[in-house]
Formats: C-alpha cells, sequence, structure tokens
C-alpha cells in the first residue's frame, strides 16, 4: 500500500528487479503526483501522456515513452484513449543522463516492452528472463531522445510569463506585453528563459504550442481547431511546424498510428 508525504504519494518499493505493466486509460485520466523508489519508463502504444514535475512538462505521443528517475515526483494527464505499458528497474541499472526525458522507441524495443509485460516479474535467476534484461538495458541506453519537454524557468519572472503562456497557448498577445504584465522587460525574459531553460523565449512558446497540438489532436480535435487553440496563425503553419517537429504530418501521424 502506497503512503502519502507532503501530499504526493510514496509507491512501495517493487520486490523483482524489473517489473512490466499494462495499463489502458479513458481520455481525460489523471494519475495524480506520486513517486516510485525505481526508474520508470512509461510507453504510450496510443494515445498521449502528459508527464509533470517540478521542473518541466514532457509530453509523450504513441510510439514514444518517457524515462522517469527514481524519487522523482510526478503526475501523468491522459489525452484520448491510451494503452500504456510501464517497466520499473531498479535504480543503477541502466545508464542514462539525469532527469526525465522522452525518447524514441524502436521496433525492437516497442516488442520488447509489450513482451516483458506478459512475465511482468523478470529476475536475473533465469536465464531467459536474464538476457531479456539485458537486451531491455542495451536500448534503453542507446534511445535516442526526442525534443518533447518544456522545461520550468526558477526565476519569479519567468516563470509568470511561463504559467500565462501555458494556461493559454494560443494568447494573441505579443511577448512583449506578456513579459511587461509579469514585471520584466523582454530582453530579461528572455535571458533568463536561455539561462535556465536552454530555450529562447520564442522557441519555449513553440514548443509549448506543438505539446499542446498533440494533446488536442489526441483528444480527437480537427487539425483546423487544434492549430487555432495551440496559437498557430493559420493550419498550414501548423503542419509545417509539427512535420519539422516528428517527421510526418499531423494527419499521417495519427491515422499510422490508428491502423496498428
Amino acid at each position: 500500500m502506497s503512503k502519502k508525504r507532503h501530499g504526493v504519494h510514496i509507491c512501495p518499493k517493487l520486490p523483482s528487479p524489473v517489473t512490466a505493466l499494462a495499463f489502458e486509460f479513458n481520455h481525460g485520466h489523471v494519475i495524480p503526483e506520486h513517486v516510485h523508489p525505481e526508474d520508470q519508463l512509461v510507453y504510450a502504444c496510443r494515445g498521449v501522456m502528459t508527464v509533470r514535475t517540478s521542473a518541466g512538462t514532457w509530453v509523450v505521443p504513441a510510439q514514444r515513452a518517457v524515462w522517469i528517475p527514481a524519487g522523482t515526483p510526478h503526475s501523468i494527464v491522459i489525452s484520448g484513449a491510451v494503452s500504456m505499458r510501464t517497466v520499473y528497474l531498479r535504480p543503477g541499472m541502466v545508464k542514462r543522463p539525469r532527469g526525465c526525458g522522452v525518447a524514441n522507441v524502436s521496433p525492437l524495443l516497442q516488442h520488447l516492452i509489450l513482451h516483458l509485460c506478459t512475465h511482468e516479474k523478470l529476475s536475473r535467476r533465469s536465464r531467459i528472463q536474464a538476457n531479456l534484461i539485458n537486451v531491455l538495458i542495451d536500448q534503453l541506453e542507446t534511445v535516442a531522445a526526442v525534443p518533447l519537454q518544456l522545461p520550468i524557468p526558477s526565476d519569479a519572472r519567468a516563470a509568470r510569463v511561463a504559467a500565462t503562456l501555458q494556461r493559454n497557448p494560443g494568447l494573441g498577445h505579443s511577448l512583449a506585453a506578456v513579459c511587461k504584465l509579469a514585471g520584466a522587460s523582454k530582453r530579461t525574459i528572455e535571458r533568463l528563459f536561455q539561462q535556465e531553460t536552454n530555450l529562447s523565449l520564442g522557441k519555449w512558446r513553440q514548443q509549448l504550442r506543438l505539446m499542446r497540438s498533440l494533446q488536442l489532436l489526441a483528444a480527437g480535435e480537427k487539425i483546423a481547431h487544434a492549430a487555432l487553440e495551440a496559437g498557430y496563425s493559420t493550419p498550414s503553419a501548423f503542419i509545417a511546424m509539427f512535420k519539422k517537429a516528428l517527421g510526418t504530418t499531423p494527419r499521417r501521424y495519427f491515422e499510422d498510428l490508428s491502423g496498428e
């Protein structure tokens, strides 16, 4: 049974070195903030998940996964019907950069995750399971990262700008006006965003809009509506940005997934 500390659910330690579980969620479901003692890989077979921590937000489209290090409080919001597969690993088994991150999932890793879920609990005491664990570790240490994250600046003024834009990604105000309302010049906010998020303010807003559009499309919204709500001036501008970020058009992306 999980415990609660400072409003965060503390999940109990799992007995097996590797545990793989399958879940199905409906649109709008929210997994409240909680923390695991294990490292965690959360994979979306379909739908879109939004993972939030104190450090930022990560949007996880279908056929992608998010890596969540042990001890990281996080919540998950479901967009569209989501088939989630999650793998828990004892800390230190996989050597990855610190912090959360969205990753592409190779066909081999996809099939491996699904196969592991049929076992649920894996141990090195079994030769076959030990081999599966070794392949999993090799795959997780080499997967490529995807820029679908939105780091949150810590400076109060920059954080106010981020919060304003997050509440309304399609806000028509200029960035200079948003910065002024937050109590600083655009130049100052630009410097703070670059220092604290490694993104320019414009790039950060662009990333926010892309992530919001993914949530809307997964929920069944039309491309034109998703483009407008996410703040793009025209559907064609949105499609161009989507293709640049994910390598295909939004229509083809979601059609390909629905056919799997």
